[in-house]
């Protein structure tokens, strides 16, 4: 038996040690996949793929691939890689550096591709790879193979023996599990497609300007730190445009740039192509910058400034709104208003939006340059409403109390059908009339950046009211959505409709 780290090589090392056994006239088999938790299903499947050729490669999805949710992989490639290794029926292992097998079996030129029975059905495959996976290894000469042997889920066994969630988030899990299919739950992302959506508020740069904390200065009691590195990210209303984007097809955005300092270019870099963007250009204002100062290391923020002009837009461009909104907003099937309180949304546009908006959702946040004037109660028709926990405090004019009366209140105040209000590690909880109240556990393990992650539950969970989907589904996926989102540096990456769905398989198998 090889030795396992003689088994375990590069992709392109690799590649060069398979020529030569291809030119012994020996049949190349590749399995690939993550293997997190390898169990007797992997083993019949390795085993029959070896059957049907002479050397046996394994390629494993490296942990940066590894799409299915911030808590996975339950192993890391390295340990993954070891695992398969050890079997004796597996002559060589790779951990892959691509995202999927496609760049993978072209480099490896092998003359088989194999896979489990489970992808038989091409509608079994939500990320559509498999065809092209296909077509990659006919276009070598290859084919590929489907086994039949028995069938287990790693991330079942995961969830039942190993999981990393404390009891009482294991029994919400199971519970949404038995009353809901996986079906059931993705069907209103999958849905979301058909839907036109339109995305309004203010686009705001994030910038992180990264530094070395120094210590205190000699003569004044500040803190001096090194500047490292910076990075920026296309922020408000840009961000959740690109999260709705990922489900719907067809995507309004209308936002407001500065009339100097627009940075347009990076902007719509960083929309996605689905989006169709309308942009004011606001009078004696910069596009809205927010600079963050954060300790490297620890990626721990210290202070903000902001570089904006918050005045209301002027009476020629509040025209210049309210025109784009009368002609755009009665053919949109959901409305999405990301109210970041800096002087674009005016009560004139307000009132279209009230008054022609066929499904209304609204976030008014409160932050640093708002606080206590930019009132969800400016907006009278709202069918749904998503608050942080102090943002509702405030809506109220409660320092503290009771949250499901708050959110009474609020919701006999506004006549709106549904709120959601976000409370960090302690979940959300959600209100309609007709469910009352539904409360759901914080599903995240990993936080590095709580930057957004409103805005992310607002956009999904918009698609799914929208739908009118059950209390506890638009709870569990405005959850999960946050569990995503805190677990990303920024605005980095948008949440995806693959890997949310992957993420929700992965927690409710």
């Amino acid at each position: 038996m090889k030795k396992i780290h003689n088994k375990i090589q590069d992709i392109f090392e690799l590649s060069e040690t398979l020529k030569k056994h291809k030119l012994n006239g020996q049949k190349t088999v590749l399995c690939h996949g993550v293997f997190d938790l390898l169990h007797i299903g992997h083993i019949k499947y390795f085993e029959e793929a070896k059957a049907s050729g002479d050397i046996l490669i394994v390629t494993i999805t490296p942990d940066k691939y590894v799409n299915k949710g911030p808590h996975r992989p339950a192993f890391s490639e390295t340990l993954r890689a070891e695992a398969i290794a050890s079997l004796d029926c597996v002559d060589f292992v790779a951990i892959n550096q691509w995202p999927t097998a496609i760049e993978t079996i072209k480099t490896l030129n092998v003359d088989i591709y194999a896979k489990g029975p489970d992808y038989k059905d091409p509608n079994n495959d939500i990320t559509g790879n498999i065809s092209k996976e296909e077509d990659a290894v006919k276009s070598i000469g290859g084919k590929i193979i489907f086994t039949d042997d028995i069938v287990f889920s790693s991330s079942n066994l995961i969830n039942k023996y190993i999981s990393i969630y404390d009891p009482k988030i294991k029994d919400y899990l199971n519970e949404i599990s038995n009353k809901f299919s996986i079906e059931t739950i993705n069907s209103y992302l999958e849905n979301s497609k058909s839907l036109n959506v339109l995305v309004i508020g203010e686009t705001i740069i994030d910038e992180y300007q990264y530094g070395e904390l120094m210590g205190k200065t000699s003569k004044e009691p500040i803190l001096a730190t090194k500047a490292t590195t910076s990075e920026k990210f296309a922020g408000g209303v840009i961000a959740v445009a690109n999260h709705v984007a990922d489900f719907s097809n067809k995507v309004t955005l209308v936002s407001t740039l500065g009339s100097y300092n627009t940075q347009e270019k990076f902007i719509t870099s960083n929309l996605k192509p689905n989006i169709n963007s309308k942009f004011i250009y606001k009078e004696n204002s910069p596009t809205i910058v927010k600079r963050r100062f954060l300790e490297a290391q620890l990626i721990q923020k210290l202070f903000e400034v902001y570089e904006m002009n918050d005045e209301e837009l002027t009476n020629s461009q509040d025209t210049q709104l309210c025109s784009l909104l009368e002609e755009i907003v009665p053919s949109q099937d959901l409305v999405i208003v990301v109210d970041y309180g800096h002087g674009m949304l005016t009560s004139n546009a307000i009132n279209i939006l009230n008054n022609k908006s066929k499904y209304l959702a609204v976030n008014t946040q409160a932050n640093a340059g708002n606080r206590g004037i930019n009132p969800i109660s400016r907006y009278k028709k709202v069918n749904y409403t998503s608050f942080a926990s102090h943002e509702i405090a405030i809506e109220a004019r409660k320092r503290s109390g009771d949250i499901k009366e708050l959110i009474k209140h609020i919701s006999s105040q506004l006549s709106c059908e549904l709120i959601t209000v976000t409370r960090g590690k302690d979940g959300s909880i959600s209100y309609n009339d007709k469910e009352g109240f539904n409360e759901s556990p914080a599903l995240s393990n990993q936080v590095i950046d709580r930057m957004g992650a409103g805005d992310s539950v607002l956009a999904i969970t918009a698609l799914c009211a929208a739908q009118k989907a059950p209390l506890e589904i638009l709870s569990f996926i405005g959850n999960v959505a946050g569990a995503q989102a805190v677990a990303t540096l920024g605005h980095s990456k948008s949440i995806s409709k693959e890997n949310l769905i992957k993420h929700i398989n992965s927690l409710l198998k």
